[in-house]
């Protein structure tokens, strides 16, 4: 079997670009917590001193917005002006106006808010049914968001970014061959002791035993130096993390950004479905891994497509399990709303850290429930 690479990164709450993630689900649940039936489709930038919302939003919700900015952006840890970014003094733009009319009378009448196209993926690599390398990186950013925020060391700052590497033999992870870790940190802690406390501390932590090697290479803030970060050292926008939201590169993805959208947004939406159902085809062992696409064309309710690929893994027949899926799983944006209960405030929890492979009880369509009733469906 052949023997390859594969690596997959991820960042932490830090981030800009994750701050504005967290920023634009931040007002999507505020508007969700007032009226469910909210369109939101919220765009943030940041950069040093200053936050801009632009988008398009219809509600009966009244807010304010900068007070949720400001409560997000305190809550990642940006809460002074020695780190170049202070919650209490930064700027806040406003440049939001209503939905479309033309959209609307498609959502109305439960049609798909915009064309497009998403994919779900599931492997049995690890036990949240996620590929290797996208989960140990994100492991690794969650142990180093505790450790600041437990105050384990003093000097950590919100900005951070992993990456690993994993050597595969066929389908099967053999081990971890590089980790590479940068940090943003205080002016008076030494190189050598973050690589240590990330070394021995953090890493061992994330990443299960027999998967590191005397052989495994660590790059721990490889350039030598990270003070300057988050939105004073990089300008953040949304979105711009999608394979670090989904599935670190190894599965395909659409093109869509999921936050600060509502669910009547397929792009968020049918994203989330295609995994729920591409986990509990795994889940039921009717395949080693699968990946789900469907596609949608605006003001349609029912997916113009549904793509099921197992890459030969597959137990029993493709056809039986897309029959049993059509069967059992609702696919128009309605009845995915619906099912997965997205009408709910729970997005800003998703907005760091990855929409899937997660185990809060907010992240419905990670549930395998219907792995059994899946199994039967498709004469498994």
């Amino acid at each position: 079997m052949s023997q390859y690479l594969f690596t997959s990164e991820s960042v932490s709450m830090g981030h800009p670009d994750k701050v504005s993630d967290q920023v634009s689900d931040g007002i999507l649940d505020a508007l969700l917590a007032q009226d469910p039936a909210s369109r939101v489709a919220c765009e943030t930038l940041c950069t040093t001193d200053l936050v801009v919302l632009s988008g398009e939003v219809t509600t009966t919700a009244k807010i304010d917005h900068a007070e949720v900015v400001r409560r997000v952006i305190h809550d990642i840890g940006y809460t002074s002006d020695d780190v170049g970014f202070d919650a209490e003094s930064c700027r806040v733009f406003l440049a939001l106006h209503s939905q479309s009319g033309d959209i609307a009378q498609g959502v109305d009448r439960d049609g798909a808010g915009d064309q497009g196209l998403m994919f779900g993926y599931a492997c049995n690599q690890t036990e949240e049914l996620m590929p290797l390398p996208i989960a140990l990186s994100h492991r690794i950013l969650q142990r180093l968001t505790v450790a600041r925020q437990k105050g384990e060391v003093g000097w950590l700052r919100p900005d951070s970014k992993s990456q690993v590497t994993v050597e595969y033999d066929g389908t099967k992870p053999v081990g971890v061959s590089a980790v590479v870790v940068s940090t943003q940190h205080d002016e008076d802690v030494s190189q050598e002791e973050i690589a240590t406390f990330i070394r021995e501390s953090i890493v061992p932590d994330s990443i299960p035993e027999g998967y590191l090697s005397d052989s495994t290479v660590y790059h721990v803030n490889p350039t030598g130096r990270f003070v300057i970060g988050g939105p004073h050292g990089d300008t953040g926008l949304t979105g711009r993390k999608i394979i670090v939201d989904t599935y670190g590169g190894w599965g395909r993805h659409g093109g869509g950004a999921f936050s600060g959208k509502d669910s009547t947004k397929v792009d968020r939406s049918a994203a989330y479905m295609a995994r729920h159902v591409a986990k509990n085809i795994v889940a039921a062992e009717l395949a080693d891994e699968c990946e789900i696409q469907l596609a949608y064309a605006i003001g349609v309710a029912d997916p113009v497509s549904i793509h099921i690929e197992t890459n030969g893994t597959a137990k029993v027949a493709e056809t039986a399990i897309a029959n049993a899926v059509r069967e059992m799983f609702p696919l128009t944006p309605g009845g995915i709303i619906e099912y997965l209960k997205l009408r709910r405030p729970i997005f800003q929890l998703t907005a760091w850290g990855g929409h899937f492979g997660r185990s809060e009880p907010e992240f419905t369509w990670e549930a395998t429930d219907r792995a059994s009733e899946l199994r039967e469906a498709a004469g498994a």
